[in-house]
């Protein structure tokens, strides 16, 4: 679905190239105004990229949930102060919400995380924080007991932003979703 929404994104670029548009521009010695800012585009290729490479993705009705894992990283919170990963601190774990019909990544998601354990017990749950970064993310560092498989289980409440509509309209993303994520290895790194 990423790799769709991205393809969406730039196919007004291969289209002004194949239109002609580009060749006009060149006429008046401009080069054409990308459809996408370039910055947009970077952080879907960066997120297919990471996806491709270390991630899991579920859909679950209008939310497509992506799941990234990392070693435990630092952040700066409230903007300024520099938080370094805490003592025993293992992963840092990332779930990027996007509206499956868009591919958009949807802010003001209150998410919270569970690690659950071969057992099914709950080893670890925390709330999720928005990040800035190279692609917009919710995470948080958590700490794993041990090495091992686990079930990461997300549960995204209903965005808080408002929505425009009409009365009769049911609003988009008014539902959220609990999703898992199964076998997941989670390996100190």
């Amino acid at each position: 679905m990423l790799r769709a929404a991205l393809a969406a994104l730039t196919a007004p670029l291969a289209l002004a190239a194949l239109t002609g548009c580009g060749a006009q521009a060149a006429a008046e010695e401009k080069a054409p105004a990308p459809a996408v800012p370039a910055g947009v585009q970077k952080q879907y290729e960066v997120l297919a990229e990471e996806l491709a490479e270390k991630g899991k993705t579920v859909e679950s009705g209008e939310w497509t949930v992506n799941l990234i894992t990392e070693a435990a990283e630092p952040w700066f919170e409230h903007g300024t102060h520099f938080r370094a990963p805490k003592a025993g601190e293992t992963h840092h774990i990332e779930i990027i919400p996007t509206e499956t019909s868009t591919g958009r990544i949807v802010p003001d998601v209150p998410i919270t995380l569970e690690v659950v354990n071969a057992k099914g017990k709950v080893v670890q749950e925390q709330k999720l924080n928005f990040y800035y970064s190279t692609f917009y993310h919710y995470a948080n560092n958590f700490t794993v007991p041990e090495d091992g498989t686990y079930t990461l289980r997300a549960t995204l409440g209903s965005p808080g932003f408002n929505r425009h509509g009409e009365e009769t309209e049911t609003p988009a993303l008014a539902e959220g979703a609990t999703v898992e994520f199964k076998d997941v290895e989670l390996t100190k790194e």
